[in-house]
């Protein structure tokens, strides 16, 4: 028996809109599993719970993506506390990232950070994200980039962390990993579907001498990447994605 199988449904426990949001968040972390992106207990993806508390889900400490469901998720508000009844604790580290975006952003509904070899791995180059594909040139404008401090423990990076993201939807946490946000579960995973697919071409590109488009190219696409980040595109991909889920294992939605 798993850790996820051990915790009782709180379907009944919590609004229905909560409740679709748990759902829909259990998904996301199911689908960076599947797609190869999880770090075994390790990085976060949260969603802020409507209503003027301003709480947010988060994953418990301790249990593989491929584990979490809807009930299984906990939800802190912005000092880290735990609000509702939950066997399990959250990482501060993660805390402190996650609660330092909701905060200041009311967009920000999920927020999703990825410690992934590419992702890591560009973050660690001082180009950073180059324009070499499709998908850099369309993450590129919605990018910004955060120095390296430590693990994040110390409250005090919230300040530099929201400064830097701005109005931003993608993230380059240098030498430590991507993250994304989103008004939803389905727009923050299609963020971050395009920063790791551009982040994994740009390594595989990187082993010869790449190919640079025309700055002409450049700027076309990056008029174009505007419909990337808005409600919409994510209205065919996240059902198709869930019915991926639900083919696998629907378990998440328990």
């Amino acid at each position: 028996m798993s850790a996820a199988e051990e915790i009782k449904s709180v379907k009944d426990m919590v609004s229905a809109e909560e409740w679709q949001l748990r759902v829909d968040l259990a998904a996301t972390y199911r689908l960076v599993a599947m797609y190869g992106w999880d770090d075994m207990i390790f990085t976060h993806i949260s969603v802020r719970v409507p209503g003027p508390e301003h709480h947010f889900l988060i994953n418990p400490y301790g249990m593989l993506f491929e584990e979490i469901t809807a009930s299984s998720l906990v939800k802190v508000d912005l000092e880290g506390n735990i609000v509702m009844d939950s066997p399990y604790f959250v990482n501060p580290a993660g805390f402190t990232i996650h609660s330092a975006i909701h905060m200041a952003r009311e967009d920000a509904q999920c927020v999703l950070h990825l410690h992934t070899d590419d992702g890591v791995a560009v973050s660690a180059q001082e180009d950073g994200l180059m324009p070499l594909s499709q998908f850099a040139m369309l993450v590129r404008p919605h990018l910004a980039y955060h120095d390296y401090e430590g693990v994040a423990l110390d409250l005090d990076e919230r300040e530099r962390l929201v400064r830097d993201i701005g109005d931003k939807n993608t993230m380059l946490l240098r030498n430590h990993g991507t993250l994304a946000v989103g008004e939803s579960c389905g727009l923050a995973f299609m963020a971050i579907y395009f920063l790791e697919r551009a982040c994994a071409t740009q390594v595989r590109t990187m082993s010869a001498k790449p190919h640079m488009p025309s700055q002409e190219a450049i700027d076309t696409v990056d008029g174009q990447s505007e419909s990337l980040f808005q409600p919409g595109i994510d209205a065919l991909a996240w059902p198709a994605l869930l019915r991926k889920l639900d083919r696998a294992d629907p378990s998440f939605r328990d």
